[in-house]
């Protein structure tokens, strides 16, 4: 069940916040790949590092569905991915 959002973020605020959590996913899946690679994919940083890019992923994809969910009918499809 959807709840209407009294104050939702802007479209601007979306759009902000979709460059950030773009750049930071980025970052993260580069020092992802480099711990895996020095330490191995059953290291526990590494696992945990694997772990910390899983979940950015599930918050970009939820950030983007609310961000549908907020402007219906506008183009938001491209903000978090």
């Amino acid at each position: 069940m959807h709840t209407k959002i009294p104050n939702p973020l802007t479209i601007e605020e979306h759009r902000e916040l979709g460059r950030e959590m773009r750049a930071a996913h980025a970052r993260l899946r580069e020092l992802c790949s480099l711990v895996v690679s020095v330490y191995g994919p059953q290291n526990h940083a590494a696992f945990s590092f694997l772990k910390a890019t899983d979940a950015v992923e599930r918050l970009c994809q939820d950030l983007q569905t609310q961000a549908n969910s907020d402007y219906p009918g506008y183009s938001t499809e491209r903000f978090y991915r």
